[in-house]
């Protein structure tokens, strides 16, 4: 949507629309989604919040259900939760956002603006809390939490720079217009990497021929114990064959050996 946004602006020759300012001439994304592109940018923004939210719903119900590594009590599990709240805030900001025009309807769509950008921090902030609990929890068995964490970590911290700049320069009679309309642009791509960033999140959930779900993985490798046998017999001790990592979340001191086993001769 940003991408078709962007190039159609550029393409028309950069014009300046009828919801830019004095002195403007790089265009806001709302001044480009009010001038022709509305369709485009109501459903792009819908779709987006859609599946961002469902991927919040997802990893809950997957921690929930086994699949992936569960939480470890209420603060966690109260971080999750209202991280959802937020994100719910902050879809319903970017929506309304979008059906609410900068050029017909401009004191709403800055609010609705202020909505959307901190519900999505505030969640964020809340995820990194939840992942940071977690990754010292199963530190040693589970490292892609903590990349998890850090990646959501950059992502408040990039766009909490982004954003105190831009709030001061959109303001009117700032001067500033362009530099603002620029900085939004950013902050909606970085935006693009925080979604695309669960999928660290969720693939550890995957079941596949050479991959066991994270959850289940952790439950196999407390129950084998040092007894177990060697991944060269095709089973383990209950009976499920064995499978190769999908990703090496389960990375620990035995990070060679696949679920802690050694070789025969050590």
């Amino acid at each position: 949507m940003l991408l078709a946004m962007l190039g159609n602006w550029a393409a028309r020759g950069t014009p300046t629309y009828p919801s830019m300012e004095a002195g403007q001439t790089i265009a806001y994304i709302s001044d480009v989604g009010a001038d022709g592109l509305k369709p485009l940018f109501i459903t792009g923004s819908v779709i987006t919040v859609v599946f961002l939210n469902l991927s919040f719903v997802s990893e809950r119900w997957l921690r929930h259900s086994g699949h992936l590594v569960p939480n470890r009590g209420w603060f966690d599990k109260f971080c999750a939760v209202a991280s959802i709240f937020f994100a719910t805030a902050g879809a319903l900001g970017l929506i309304l956002l979008s059906c609410y025009d900068t050029l017909h309807h401009p004191n709403l769509h800055d609010g609705f603006l202020v909505m959307f950008i901190v519900g999505y921090l505030v969640s964020a902030v809340l995820i990194c809390v939840e992942y940071l609990w977690l990754g010292i929890f199963y530190r040693s068995q589970h490292r892609i939490l903590f990349v998890s964490f850090a990646i959501k970590l950059a992502f408040v911290l990039i766009e909490i720079a982004l954003a105190i700049p831009f709030g001061i320069y959109t303001r009117r009679n700032s001067g500033k217009k362009n530099v603002a309309a620029v900085l939004e642009w950013v902050i909606a791509f970085v935006f693009t990497g925080y979604i695309l960033s669960f999928v660290v999140d969720l693939l550890p959930s995957v079941r596949t021929r050479r991959h066991i779900p994270q959850g289940e993985k952790r439950l196999e490798m407390a129950h084998e114990g040092p007894n177990a046998p060697h991944p060269g017999n095709g089973h383990n001790g209950g009976g499920y064959t064995v499978e190769e990592p999908l990703t090496t979340d389960s990375a620990g001191p035995n990070a060679n050996y696949y679920r802690g086993q050694r070789p025969t001769g050590y």
